[in-house]
């Protein structure tokens, strides 16, 4: 007899797609100095911006019981031990430099890997996570104390103002022999944060013309309807948002607009949403339920005649709505990323998801991407 599944309730549906994706941290991380994978393949480095998120998952893991205050304060502590007391200059075998990251680490060695560069927004989420976390372990002993210690010390030693080089917007990367990246910190981007903690800092803060420098930079459109700060793949609008409610918060940009960011959020999932029903390439499962441009994994880059129409695919890409790249390949996770903003579409859509495509969903984890 075919045994059917019960349909979840909406908390329980979510809640399983919350542990599944908060056991990624686990079961990735070096628990030896906290770096976390930057993917699950094997022997991958590790992502500074990754362990931003993992150390500001591990009291969300406490208060929902997926781990223990102990091993989180373990993580937590090794984590940012290893950020404060590993090398920091301008040559080889370091970790960072003038505070701030290399983008790979070695998750072993904990050195620079992949010739990456030194990453101004990386080191911001990481940084994200280290206040989360200084912010979180308020107990009265020894290790939750060194916690709040270490997370002050780290955010204050990054130099936001030396990131600027000569110009009002912060540079995008440094590598040592070639210094500064050629392209800064501009149009709206995941990089608000970014901008947040430049201004905020205590000790080294970025200029008072560097935020002004960056909005002066944004593209205002009106697609599918929608008046909306562009930025065309999906985690541009939901990052920043892991860490501050925007909601009525405005600036000077948005006010002129008569918006806020989490508005703006808000209208780019609807017009993500939308332009999978438009589907102007002609994707085939494009609509209602199956939608979401993001940064992430897909098959390759190649091209192929698909029923007689030639595609152009590629792997990794920052895939964006509505003027591209999109190769056909879906970002599953925008929709948990995106529910704070828009419910009403992202939840039947993670449902459409895993009862219409249940090869994409594994034990309530879903892929990078898929085509």
């Amino acid at each position: 007899m075919l045994r059917v599944e019960p349909r979840l309730s909406d908390e329980d549906l979510l809640d399983r797609f919350q542990c599944a994706a908060f056991g990624y941290f686990l079961e990735t991380v070096n628990p030896e100095n906290g770096l976390v994978a930057d993917t699950s393949r094997p022997n991958w480095p590790a992502s500074i911006a990754v362990v931003g998120f993992a150390l500001s998952c591990y009291p969300v893991g406490v208060e929902r019981g997926w781990m223990t205050r102990d091993a989180a304060v373990k993580l937590t502590l090794a984590t940012l031990r290893f950020f404060w007391n590993s090398r920091q200059g301008n040559g080889d075998d370091v970790t960072g430099h003038k505070g701030f990251y290399y983008h790979f680490l070695d998750i072993r060695t904990g050195l620079r890997t992949w010739r990456c560069e030194l990453s101004m927004v990386d080191t911001a989420l990481l940084m994200a996570g280290v206040l989360v976390a200084g912010a979180y372990f308020t107990g009265d002993n020894d290790e939750e104390t060194e916690i709040r210690e270490l997370a002050e010390v780290l955010y204050r030693r990054v130099d936001w103002r030396w990131a600027q080089g000569s110009n009002s917007t912060l540079r995008q990367g440094w590598k040592p022999k070639s210094g500064f990246l050629r392209y800064g910190w501009e149009g709206y981007n995941e990089a608000t944060m970014l901008y947040v903690l430049a201004m905020a800092s205590p000790d080294k803060p970025a200029s008072d013309d560097s935020y002004a420098g960056w909005t002066a930079t944004y593209r205002w459109e009106n697609i599918y309807g929608y008046d909306v700060l562009y930025g065309g793949p999906l985690f541009m609008h939901q990052f920043s948002h892991a860490w501050i409610d925007f909601d009525g918060i405005r600036d000077a940009f948005m006010r002129e607009k008569n918006s806020d960011y989490f508005e703006n959020s808000r209208r780019a999932t609807y017009l993500h949403r939308d332009y999978a029903r438009h589907n102007p390439s002609g994707y085939d499962g494009y609509g209602e339920g199956l939608w979401g441009l993001s940064a992430g994994d897909g098959p390759g880059n190649f091209r192929a005649k698909i029923e007689r129409r030639p595609r152009k695919f590629s792997g990794y890409a920052a895939r964006g709505a509505p003027f591209g790249p999109d190769d056909g390949t879906i970002a599953p996770w925008s929709y948990l990323a995106s529910l704070p903003f828009a419910p009403e579409i992202c939840l039947p859509a993670l449902r459409h998801l895993r009862e219409r495509h249940p090869e994409v969903v594994d034990s309530f984890r879903v892929p990078s991407g898929f085509n």
